[in-house]
Order: C-alpha cells, then structure tokens, then sequence
C-alpha cells in the first residue's frame, strides 16, 4: 500500500470517529526492501506499530511456505522497522517439515535476541481446500511433526518466551508486558471491530443486536461496489445467540484470561453450560475464578477437543 492511501484512510479515520491519544495503529508488512523504504512515510502518516510476515529464519524453510522474501531480506527489513517504530512484531511458523525440537530451540532463541516487544508463533495447520491441504493430500508434505513433537513444540515455545520475559497472553502470541496488541485482543474478548476494505469482516453491536459483516473479497467488485452504493457495500446479518456463544467460547478461551461469565451468562444461561464446564473442571481441562472461565494449561493444549465438549448440543 503506498503511503498516501495510508495517510488517505488515517485521515478519514480521524474525520469519521473520535481517536484516544494513544491509539494503537498497526500496519501489516512484508518483510522486504521495496516495503521496509516506505516505514518512515508510514510513520509520518500515524502508523506506530509494524506487523512483520517474517514465517521463519532460513531460507529453505522460507521457500518451501512459498514466501518470496529471503531470511537476510526479512532481518534488514525487521532492522528498519525498528530504528523507525518503537513498537515492532513478527510473525514465525514451526512444526515445518523436517523441523526437528533442537531446530526450534535454536530458531525460537534467536527471534527471542531479535524481539522487541511482541512475538506471534503459529504451529503449521494443514486446512482443507488451501493450497498447503492439496499438496498435502498429494503427498506433497513429507517430514511435518506428529502429534507428540507438534505438543514438545507448544511446550518449548512457552518455557522459552515466559523465560524471556514474553509469556503467551493468547495461545500464539507473547507479549512483553504491556505491548498485547490492543486491536486483536478485541478479537478474541467479543469487542465490536468495523471491517473496511475488499473481504474485510467485522462485527458491530446496534441497539442490542450483533452482527456480522462482510465486504465483496474480490478488489474491483468492492471498489466498484463501494463507488455506486458506499452505504450497501458490506451484507449484515444478525447473529444468533447460540452462534454468538460459540463465537465468544472460540476465541475468548485462546486468551490467558478466559472468558467473563457476566457475557457468558448473559448469551448461554442454563444448568446445561454449568454442568459442562463444572465437568472441564473437574478433568483439569478449565479454571474458574469468581469472574472468568480460562482453559489451563493442559486444556490449551486440547483446545479443539475442549471447545467440542463445551459446544456440543
């Protein structure tokens, strides 16, 4: 995105809606040269945090997740980033293939010397339909970690960055303490967000009713969409309380925190949802305080099956 859009729709930002005096804005960027020349332009405009795609530290492991930036590209680009914002974050990926725990060790160390105030580290999913699910059922994906490595990974990352002083606040992202990225903690706590932009999702609270809504994906639909009718270019549709509590439960349970049982209790009453989560208890998969409801230790680790047992009709 060139730099005068980034000023274009700041400035519309702060036209349409007041702005606190610290309000986090945060750029995603690519992790290259033609990108890292534009950080001083996008911090002139109000950007005051970067979000950097780096996804791993070598180059091999780099080509094979099909990103067009090299490891020594990603680390000047990081350098930039940093002598130009004081708030910098990026993203890395393991349970790569052929990726062995010491290879982690060693890679995780090294992002942790480099780290500002802000890591995001996702174990590799294979999901149906992207382009990594139909290379892997063409057998295209040799080498990716079993069930027990993928968790010796999980734990390693949290032993490493709780020593580094950068504990998990969400199931993949550390944070040193207050630098938890603000925008995706509203996320995963419920919190309204507006979603602008081709694709773009969001999730609004009017007079009592949610709802979700989405933006035409494809660029030229939305822009000629936005151009005729700029009032109708997202649909709404209400979400449902049910849909609604499974939203909160999804993603409210990945933050350390949990979940309040003010909201729970206000979108899922009923004995049937205390009788569930009296059961996690009970196997040391959920712990309840007075005000929340957060999966432990163990429970992160099953985080799918928990989730299952708790949404279950």
């Amino acid at each position: 995105m060139h730099p005068s859009v980034v000023d274009a729709v700041l400035n519309a930002i702060r036209a349409t809606w007041s702005v606190a005096n610290d309000w986090e804005v945060t750029l995603e960027a690519n992790p290259t040269s033609v990108e890292a020349g534009r950080f001083r332009d996008y911090r002139i405009s109000g950007v005051n945090r970067i979000s950097m795609g780096i996804q791993a530290l070598n180059d091999p492991d780099l080509k094979r997740l099909g990103r067009l930036h090299s490891a020594v590209e990603a680390q000047s680009a990081f350098e930039t980033a940093r002598a130009e914002f004081d708030r910098v974050s990026f993203d890395l990926i393991y349970g790569r293939q052929d990726q062995s725990l010491e290879d982690w060790e060693k890679e995780l160390s090294s992002a942790l010397r480099m780290a500002v105030d802000h890591l995001s580290l996702y174990q590799l999913t294979i999901e149906p339909g992207t382009a990594f699910g139909d290379r892997f059922a063409a057998g295209g994906l040799r080498g990716l970690p079993d069930e027990d490595l993928g968790a010796d990974m999980y734990e390693l990352t949290q032993d490493l960055c709780g020593s580094a002083g950068m504990p998990a606040y969400e199931i993949s992202n550390h944070a040193r303490d207050g630098a938890q990225s603000v925008h995706n903690t509203i996320y995963w706590t419920g919190g309204d967000y507006v979603g602008i932009g081709p694709g773009a999702h969001g999730r609004l609270t009017i007079d009592g009713t949610r709802y979700a809504t989405v933006a035409p994906s494809e660029p030229l639909q939305w822009l000629k969409s936005v151009s005729v009718t700029p009032e109708n270019t997202n649909t709404w549709d209400s979400i449902s309380m049910n849909d609604q509590r499974s939203e909160l439960l999804m993603m409210g349970l990945r933050v350390h925190t949990g979940v309040p049982k003010s909201q729970l209790n206000a979108i899922a009453p009923g004995q049937d949802q205390i009788h569930k989560i009296e059961n996690l208890v009970s196997q040391d998969l959920l712990m309840e305080t007075e005000t929340h409801v957060a999966a432990t230790d163990s429970g992160r680790m099953v985080l799918n099956e928990l989730l299952r047992q708790l949404l279950a009709d």
